[in-house]
C-alpha cells in the first residue's frame, strides 16, 4: 500500500474509532444525564403518557393527573392551590419536580422497583401503566389553621405528633399555586416561574424546612434542659442581674426593654424561663459550659445532616463559639445559632414525649395503582436527649410560660398548653417564634410558629397562631 492510501486508511480508522467511542460515551456515561434532561421530548412524552399517581391527604387528592387531548396525555393539577404547596411542590414540564413530587417521584411515576410486577402485568394485559399514590400524614384542619394564621406574613408553621413524629401540618408563606408551573403551555409556565423568582422572597422556597433563622429565646428551652440534666431543678435560684457584663468583652447584655428580671438580681429557674430573662440564661450558659450546651443541642438534632421527611431538611446549627461572650449570646439564641422551624417543632416534641424525640415523617403510606399498601412508615426514634425527669421539669416550666408569662396568648380554655416564646434580633425587624405542645398532661400535638421580621414579640405575633393551630387539631380529635 502506497503512503497516501496508508494515510487515508489510518485517518478513516481514527475517525471510526472516535465515532465508536462517542457513541459509547453518550449511551453509557451520559445516558442518565440525557434521560433526565427536561429538553428531551422523547422522555417527556413517555413520562406524560402514564397517569401519575396522586398525593393524598385525609382521603382527598391534593395533587393528581387528569387526561388531556394534547401531545402530553396527562396534566398535573393541584385542587387546593397554595394550601399544600410547601408539601407537594410541583411537577413541571420545564422545571422538573420539587417537594413530595420529587422525593417520591419513582412511585408516583410508576417506575419504582416495588411496582415491577405491576409493570409486567400491564405489559401482558395491555393495561395502561400508571403510578402509585402517596398518602400523607397531614391533618387538613391543622394545615388550614396554619396557613390562615400566617396570611400576609413571611413565615412557617410545623406541627408534629410527638408520640410518633408524624407531620400534622407543614405551612410556608408566601405560597403559590403549583398548577401554574405544571401546565403544558410552555410560555405561560415560564412567565409564572419568572414572576415567582421576582417575588421577595420566592414563594417556592420552603420556609419550614429549607431556611434557617436565629431562634431567640426558644433556645432557652435547650439551655434549661442542660441545666436540669446537670442537677438544677425548676426552683433552683440563678443570678439574674439587670445588666450582664459579657466576659472577654467590653459589651453588656440587657433584658428585653432594658427591664430588671428581679429587684434582688436573682430568681428561680422556672421564673427566669417564664419571663424569658436574658441575663439569667447568659450566666447559666456560661456556668454550664459550652460542652454541656452543645451536647444538649446536638441531642435535639442540631448539626445533624441526616434528616429527611422524605424532603431534605436544612441542618440547624449552633455555630462556632470562640469565647465566653459568644457562649453567653448563644445561650439566649443569638450569636451564630440558626434553626429551621422543623427543628424548633422537634424541640417541643422531645419535651412532650418525655425526652424521646421521634423522627419526623410526612409520608404515611405508599399505594400501588390498585390501592394496595406497598409500604408504610413505622415511627422511629431519632434521639433521646434527656430523661423523663428532665422532661417533667421542662413541662412544668413551659406550662408557667403560658399560664403566667410571655406565652399568655397561647392559652386555650380548659386545656393546659406548655410553650416558649422567642424574639430574635437580626438586621431587620425582629423575628417572632413560639414553640409548644398540648394538652400538657397528655400531649397530642407539638407546634412551632415562625414569623420572619414580624417586628413584635413571639408572644404577640406567633403565640396566637399556635393557639389556633392547636385548637383546630384538638377540635378535630373530639369529633372523631
Amino acid at each position: 500500500m502506497n503512503a497516501p492510501l496508508r494515510r487515508v486508511a489510518i485517518s478513516v480508522l481514527v475517525l471510526f474509532t472516535l465515532l465508536i467511542l462517542n457513541i459509547n460515551y453518550i449511551q453509557v456515561v451520559r445516558s442518565d444525564e440525557l434521560r433526565d434532561d427536561r429538553r428531551n421530548t422523547r422522555v417527556l412524552a413517555d413520562e406524560y403518557s402514564r397517569e401519575r399517581g396522586a398525593i393524598v391527604v385525609d382521603g382527598e387528592p391534593i395533587a393528581l393527573s387528569v387526561p388531556t387531548n394534547d401531545r402530553l396525555k396527562y396534566l398535573r393539577q393541584y385542587p387546593q392551590g397554595g394550601l399544600y404547596a410547601a408539601v407537594t411542590g410541583y411537577y413541571s414540564v420545564i422545571f422538573g419536580a420539587r417537594g413530595i413530587e420529587e422525593a417520591e417521584n419513582a412511585l408516583l411515576a410508576g417506575t419504582d422497583d416495588r411496582l415491577f410486577v405491576r409493570r409486567i402485568s400491564d405489559l401482558f394485559t395491555g393495561r395502561d401503566p400508571s403510578g402509585g399514590d402517596v398518602v400523607l400524614t397531614l391533618d387538613p384542619a391543622v394545615q388550614q389553621a396554619a396557613m390562615a394564621g400566617l396570611e400576609g406574613q413571611v413565615g412557617a408553621v410545623v406541627a408534629l405528633d410527638p408520640s410518633t413524629g408524624a407531620v400534622l401540618g407543614l405551612a410556608s408563606t408566601p405560597t403559590y399555586d403549583p398548577s401554574a408551573l405544571a401546565g403544558h403551555d410552555l410560555d405561560a409556565v415560564r412567565d409564572a416561574s419568572a414572576a415567582l423568582e421576582a417575588a421577595d422572597p420566592d414563594p417556592t422556597i420552603n420556609q419550614a424546612i429549607g431556611q434557617r433563622y436565629a431562634p431567640g429565646s426558644i433556645f432557652k428551652v435547650i439551655v434549661s434542659a442542660a441545666a436540669l440534666e446537670d442537677g438544677y431543678t425548676p426552683e433552683s435560684v440563678v443570678p439574674a442581674p439587670q445588666v450582664f457584663d459579657l466576659p472577654q468583652s467590653s459589651g453588656v447584655l440587657r433584658n428585653f426593654g432594658d427591664s430588671a428580671c428581679d429587684p434582688s438580681g436573682q430568681q428561680t429557674l422556672i421564673r427566669a424561663l417564664t419571663i424569658s430573662c436574658n441575663t439569667a440564661f447568659a450566666q447559666l450558659g456560661i456556668d454550664l459550659g459550652e460542652d454541656a450546651v452543645r451536647e444538649m443541642a446536638e441531642g435535639f438534632g442540631f448539626d445533624r445532616d441526616d434528616l429527611d421527611i422524605p424532603m431534605a431538611v436544612e441542618t440547624s446549627t449552633l455555630g462556632e463559639i470562640e469565647n465566653g461572650d459568644e457562649l453567653a449570646r448563644t445561650s439566649i439564641g443569638q450569636q451564630s445559632v440558626q434553626v429551621t422551624p422543623m427543628q424548633a417543632a422537634m424541640i417541643a416534641a422531645a419535651v412532650a414525649n418525655d425526652g424521646t424525640l421521634m423522627k419526623p415523617y410526612l409520608v404515611d403510606q405508599l399505594l400501588a395503582p390498585d390501592l394496595t399498601v406497598i409500604d408504610e412508615t413505622d415511627p422511629e426514634v431519632y434521639s433521646e436527649p434527656f430523661s423523663t425527669e428532665v422532661a417533667d421539669g421542662l413541662t412544668e416550666m413551659m406550662n408557667s410560660v403560658v399560664a403566667n408569662g410571655s406565652g399568655r396568648n397561647a392559652r386555650i380554655s380548659g386545656v393546659q398548653v406548655a410553650g416558649k416564646t422567642g424574639t430574635a434580633e437580626n438586621e431587620g425587624p425582629d423575628h417572632n417564634w413560639f414553640i409548644g405542645f398540648a394538652p400538657a398532661d397528655d400531649p397530642q400535638i407539638a407546634v412551632a410558629v415562625f414569623v420572619r421580621n414580624g417586628g413584635g414579640t413571639g408572644g404577640d405575633t406567633s403565640a396566637p397562631i399556635a393557639r389556633s393551630v392547636i385548637q383546630a387539631y384538638l377540635d378535630g380529635q373530639e369529633g372523631r
